[in-house]
């Protein structure tokens, strides 16, 4: 039981880790933060646009509660709450990193 929820949480600080470096790499390229209305204008934009929406998820969500909080004053709840689905979010997208990563050094050895 404790193993299983060590690697959860692991899973998912992975899972938040890739968020903040997709998020940063892509506020680094473009100038601009990323949210959730990126323009494409063709199918690898948008392929693009939704591989980065999938991985920075959970960055997009917690910077935008953090100033919803700071900035418009939402309740605590909210920022709770926002929190709560960007960690599971997280926790989905590290185990999606961990098959990757794990099936990416079995195929090597």
């Amino acid at each position: 039981m404790l193993l299983e929820l060590l690697l959860a949480v692991y899973m998912g600080c992975a899972g938040f880790v890739a968020a903040g470096l997709v998020g940063s790499a892509y506020q680094l390229v473009t100038d601009s933060p990323p949210s959730f209305q990126i323009p494409a204008h063709s199918i690898a934009g948008i392929l693009g646009v939704v591989l980065i929406c999938v991985f920075a998820g959970p960055f997009i969500i917690m910077r935008n509660a953090i100033r919803g909080r700071r900035l418009e004053g939402r309740p605590v709840g909210w920022l709770v709450a926002s929190s709560t689905i960007a960690g599971m979010w997280s926790l989905c997208s590290g185990v999606l990193l961990m098959h990757f990563a794990l099936g990416l050094a079995n195929s090597w050895s």
